[in-house]
């Protein structure tokens, strides 16, 4: 395999809902470009793309698989990405180390909710699109309702390349708008025959080869005065407008193909070869300082770890994008991000599950190594002197949670050694050992993405684990003021205990002035503050302490200690054992004894002192509520609105966006635990959602009830 310069090299995603025939188009543009001699079908559990097992057992692609052609002395890297929204991280990991998003949507259902994530991906990262309309050969589609639809999504930058003479059964005809020719397959597909468009197409083909020229005329000041001058341009104009036009995102072109049927496969190829842009043509990448990194062959030898996948015999298998400069084997570098050494050993070109040795690679060249040291997702590695990071990607919060745990408790070490690794795969499964909840928790992005981690646990690593609906975090507080005093006396031969506490507590606002007096039952307290911390508390919140005792009453030296009884409470609050937030304590009278006081003493007394008063003060449980934002099509909008209010959720708007409509709320954490589950049978997997934490707001009394009593109910079974 030759060499190749960033002028050679093109990135491509593919992209679309699950579904969508992406895999199977993979199969055939491998197929196309000689890589593979035979082509797999997933049905039969032999394509390039899905090789691990648990995408052989459920039949979905769960990681973005790389591959690469060379097609007309260029090169193609392509990531075949996840469809299923679960697995959204794949694509998001390829969409940011690719230049080109080819969006492969199904004929039967048009752009889907996928696509729509996709495409605002593609939005939000500036990449140029292309879409590919797949299974025209199924009765369900209908192209020129199609195009409709997308043309009212995407707007007047969606224009076709290409359309189907019939779809349905008979397809095995493209009219191509480019080229002016018409193209035809036989049963097998493949090569097609070019032949001179039809007299019953000529009208239709002319006025979209009009549309065509004329947004790839928009693109360029010199072609569109030629333009203006001959109302047309040549092939080689025209590519070359598009190609500005897909850099600009100005222009969607629209192809047609038949993956499952390799037509229009090796056509595609051709543009992909011909017309979008190489690396060295698109908008050079920042580092973590907002430098620009120019992918030069000549530069300094900067690689970015974007993936990394565990494989049988192998083992972790570490895929990198040269950002900078030539890679080697035996190139000595260091881990910016870890400050370690590394040694690269072999190169590779990737082939799916297979790969290709090769002896350098060049800047903007996407390749694998195996048996690093210490490289882990998201590292960079640099020459010596050079000093680069990125750190480009950013994925989305996750969706769905579970708690998890060993059957066998004496696995629970085995268990997180191998959560952690199959984090490195897959950056959206998310680990948590949650010191408040006491759970181990996995954040997902959907059921069936947690399912999938579950069944490579017991399947794989053979570990049978559990999984449960985690705790909620919520947190306690207080409405009104309290006091209450609390003495700690103990007397058993020898040095004895003493301590004895007065404090108030109440509801803590930012910015509130430090108190000047209290009136309790008629009898007023007059405070002078000698003492004040302020405590920004790890879980949310403040904690306000103010020292006001006078005539020493208590020794300075045991307010330390009074603060630790008082955070203990904070810790484990009085009504469920939630963290507690937004309290103001003041400490205004006490008792020692010269000779039994101590640290622990006061710490006791402070802490029943303070739990006395928490409970006087009108305690309230909050809970975490987050911003929803659903969405989800036009004919299932009543459906999801019906369930949201049977989730104590606030409606806060409706809009539409790009043929969907968009569903705005605020909704309890609680109330999330299994909402994708059940949004995916409420819609037939048609629609998706994002949340993000809002704040902690107080639960309606009756829950309140019943969170208390259950906890009541959980303290007395641990101390039977």
């Amino acid at each position: 395999m030759r060499v190749y310069q960033s002028n050679e090299i093109k990135n491509i995603a593919l992209l679309g809902s699950a579904g969508s025939g992406k895999t199977t188009l993979a199969e055939s543009m491998l197929y196309e470009a000689g890589i593979i001699k035979r082509r797999g079908s997933v049905a039969a559990k032999n394509t390039v793309s899905d090789y691990f097992p648990v995408e052989l057992e459920y039949g979905y692609s769960v990681f973005p698989t790389v591959f690469h052609v060379e097609w007309n002395n260029k090169k193609l890297n392509i990531i075949d990405c996840p469809g299923a929204d679960d697995f959204v991280g794949g694509a998001i990991t390829s969409m940011n180390v690719t230049d080109l998003a080819a969006i492969v949507i199904n004929g039967q259902y048009g752009p889907e909710v996928g696509t729509q994530n996709c495409f605002r991906y593609t939005e939000k990262l500036k990449k140029p699109v292309i879409f590919l309309i797949n299974q025209l050969d199924s009765d369900k589609c209908d192209f020129d309702n199609l195009m409709n639809t997308m043309r009212e999504i995407y707007g007047p930058k969606c224009v076709q390349i290409q359309y189907p003479v019939q779809t349905g059964p008979d397809f095995h005809e493209i009219i191509d708008v480019l080229i002016m020719k018409k193209l035809s397959w036989g049963a097998e597909g493949g090569a097609p025959k070019r032949e001179e468009i039809p007299a019953e197409e000529m009208d239709k083909a002319m006025e979209l080869h009009k549309a065509l020229v004329e947004a790839a005329a928009e693109n360029d000041e010199v072609l569109m005065d030629k333009f203006f001058e001959s109302e047309t341009l040549t092939e080689d104009e025209m590519r070359e407008g598009i190609r500005k036009g897909l850099i600009t995102r100005s222009i969607f072109p629209v192809f047609c193909v038949d993956g499952q049927k390799d037509m229009g496969v090796q056509r595609l190829m051709e543009f992909l070869g011909n017309v979008v842009p190489f690396v060295s043509d698109m908008p050079k990448m920042h580092n973590t300082r907002g430098e620009e990194v120019t992918p030069d062959s000549d530069g300094p030898e900067s690689l970015y770890f974007f993936k990394t996948g565990m494989e049988p015999h192998i083992g972790e298998v570490s895929y990198f994008k040269v950002m900078s400069g030539t890679v080697k084997p035996g190139d000595d570098l260091s881990n910016a991000d870890r400050g370690s050494k590394e040694r690269m050993g072999q190169i590779y070109a990737c082939a799916g599950a297979n790969r290709i040795p090769v002896d350098q690679l060049n800047a903007g060249d996407i390749g694998c190594t195996v048996k690093l040291k210490d490289v882990k997702t998201g590292n960079t590695l640099n020459a010596k002197e050079v000093e680069q990071r990125f750190d480009f990607i950013k994925y989305p919060n996750s969706k769905y949670s579970r708690a998890v745990k060993a059957v066998n408790s004496a696995d629970t070490e085995k268990m997180m050694a191998a959560l952690l690794k199959m984090r490195q795969e897959d950056p959206t499964w998310v680990i948590e050992q949650s010191k408040e909840l006491r759970q181990t928790i996995v954040h997902g992005q959907g059921e069936f993405h947690l399912r999938t981690l579950k069944w490579r646990m017991e399947n794989n690593e053979k570990i049978a684990v559990q999984f449960s609906e985690p705790k909620i975090p919520y947190r306690e507080t207080i409405t009104k003021k309290s006091k209450a005093e609390y003495r700690h006396k103990k007397q058993s031969g020898g040095a004895g205990q003493f301590g004895e506490v007065h404090l108030i507590v109440e509801p803590y606002a930012e910015g509130m002035p430090d108190p000047v007096a209290y009136n309790f039952n008629g009898q007023e307290f007059k405070m002078n503050i000698k003492g004040k911390e302020e405590i920004d508390l790890a879980w949310g919140g403040k904690l306000v302490f103010l020292n006001s005792v006078v005539g020493g009453a208590i020794d300075l030296r045991f307010m330390p200690a009074i603060l630790k009884g008082v955070m203990d409470c904070m810790e484990h609050g009085p009504l469920t054992g939630s963290y507690a937030r937004d309290v103001r304590v003041v400490v205004y009278d006490g008792k020692m004894h010269p000779v039994d006081s101590n640290e622990l003493s006061f710490t006791l007394a402070a802490r029943h002192a303070f739990s006395d008063a928490f409970k006087n003060a009108g305690p309230k449980i909050l809970e975490p509520i987050y911003d929803l934002e659903v969405f989800v099509p036009s004919d299932y909008m009543g459906d999801v609105m019906s369930d949201l209010q049977g989730r104590r959720a606030l409606i806060m708007g409706m809009d539409s966006e790009a043929g969907y409509q968009k569903l705005q709320a605020r909704i309890p954490l609680k109330e999330l635990a299994n909402y994708s589950i059940s949004l995916s049978s409420l819609t037939g997997g048609r629609a998706s959602f994002t949340t993000k934490f809002s704040s902690y707001e107080l639960v309606p009394n009756e829950i309140q009830s019943k969170l208390i009593a259950d906890h009541e109910t959980e303290q007395a079974n641990e101390d039977e």
